[in-house]
């Protein structure tokens, strides 16, 4: 008897101490786990897009766009999975006009419009909104992509070489800045299916050829 009631308190305070030992590591664990996840796992596209740092190619032109609502809304582009390229619809005008017009709508109200680039006749860019701001040129798309708004002679459409060979050379640039694939550049067609850009619309085979050398 004296035995047994000496032997208990004995084993009760090595008990008690293991088992607080051990919860209170298993709890130290857990709360490091959960540290570690919570920092790793965080979605990326959570964080506006901050891109403002690089360096744009010495041949485009910047001249931003006053922050307005109706063509510079000064919204964060959460992510870049696309170029969508345009035609301005207005042939024979310049890409100064074109960058004009959008920069009006702040005080017209007349619609909502721009885009982050307009290459004119001359192969000329300029540059309308940063690139980690969104524009508004592509609808549904206008949240994930950076827009060109090309400037053309004539009623078809078509591009003079000059607006061409500086297409080329800009979309190439972003799609190498963003690590953008072939088929991420994409038509304004591609994603409302209006005519736009219309020749490239009504030329497939001049599109594919011109995404090809894009990826030359």
């Amino acid at each position: 008897m004296s035995n047994s009631v000496h032997t208990t308190p004995r084993r009760r305070p090595k008990r008690r101490g293991y088992s607080l030992g051990l919860l209170f590591s298993l709890l130290l664990t857990v709360f490091l786990l959960g540290f570690g996840l919570g920092r790793c796992t965080a979605p990326a596209a959570s964080q506006p897009l901050r891109d403002t740092g690089a360096v744009l190619p010495d041949w485009v032109k910047v001249d931003l766009l006053p922050v307005n609502d109706y063509s510079r809304p000064g919204l964060a582009l959460e992510q870049v999975n696309g170029v969508v390229v345009h035609y301005v619809g207005n042939a024979g005008t310049t890409a100064a006009q074109n960058r004009n017009y959008f920069a009006s709508l702040a005080e017209t109200h007349e619609t909502h419009a721009s885009a982050h680039f307009v290459i004119g006749l001359d192969g000329e860019v300029i540059q309308c909104v940063p690139l980690d701001e969104m524009a508004y040129c592509s609808n549904d798309r206008n949240a994930d992509t950076i827009s060109i708004e090309c400037c053309h002679p004539g009623e078809d459409g078509a591009f003079t070489d000059e607006t061409y060979h500086a297409l080329v050379e800009l979309t190439r640039y972003l799609t190498s800045r963003y690590g953008l694939k072939r088929e991420q550049v994409i038509r304004h067609y591609d994603v409302t299916g209006k005519l736009c850009p219309l020749y490239y619309v009504e030329h497939p085979d001049a599109w594919e050829a011109f995404r090809d050398e894009v990826d030359s």
